[in-house]
């Protein structure tokens, strides 16, 4: 069955663009499209889609809402961020709300179509080079953690898994940490979901925001 794919963007130049990238794929589907984060919910009721590509910036409710509505969906589709370093902020904010990861806006289209096939499957596709510069960058305007870890659930990780997650919140891919920490990938991404597991979360984006909220980590990217 083909991937269903929403495109949200208020221009609709990129739509007609990434539309055509889409339909020359035997396994994904555009299904739909909408000009802003209203557009794109209404559209969700009547249309079932796997995968929204969304924007952030648009009139009458802008990505990172409609991103939040959408997520807190029951069998809610899954939402891929389209932003540019410019709006890193708002990236985060996504992220926050509930995006499974971001890219560029000017991706090439072989990276943009393996990021459509990962979070459908449900990965993250935040690339770890990316999440560090997002996060270096954004970062200063979390907690500067200091003090204990506010989420409670985390004393609840073992000694290995809590070295997993402060690599992971660095940006390190399973293969790095495998590297890092002389372990198999299989091995990491079996850590890697036990920790999911443990703090109720969806995925490794999800673990980069509550590292740097909590203070595990620190502007830079660094363990505190």
């Amino acid at each position: 069955m083909a991937i269903r794919v929403m495109l949200v963007d208020d221009q609709m130049l990129l739509r007609t663009g990434f539309r055509m990238v889409l339909a020359a794929q035997p396994d994904m589907e555009v299904v739909a499209e909408a000009g802003d984060g209203a557009e794109a919910i209404e559209n969700l009721r009547s249309t079932a889609v796997d995968v929204v590509l969304m924007d952030v910036r648009m009139p009458r409710l802008d990505g990172v809402e409609a991103t939040r509505r959408i997520c807190a969906q029951p069998d809610a589709p899954k939402v891929l961020i389209l932003t540019t370093f410019d709006l890193d902020e708002y990236a985060f904010s996504g992220l926050k709300a509930g995006a499974s990861g971001f890219m560029l806006k000017d991706v090439p289209p072989g990276e943009l179509l393996a990021a459509i096939r990962s979070v459908h499957s449900g990965d993250a596709v935040v690339a770890p080079s990316t999440t560090r510069r997002l996060l270096d960058r954004f970062s200063p305007m979390l907690p500067s953690g200091t003090g204990e870890p506010q989420h409670k659930d985390i004393a609840r990780l073992t000694e290995r898994e809590r070295e997993v997650m402060l690599l992971v919140a660095q940006g390190l891919s399973n293969g790095e940490i495998a590297a890092r920490l002389v372990l198999s990938e299989a091995t990491v991404k079996t850590h890697v979901g036990r920790i999911l597991t443990k703090l109720s979360l969806r995925d490794r984006v999800q673990v980069v925001v509550l590292a740097y909220e909590t203070g595990l980590v620190r502007a830079g990217g660094g363990p505190v």
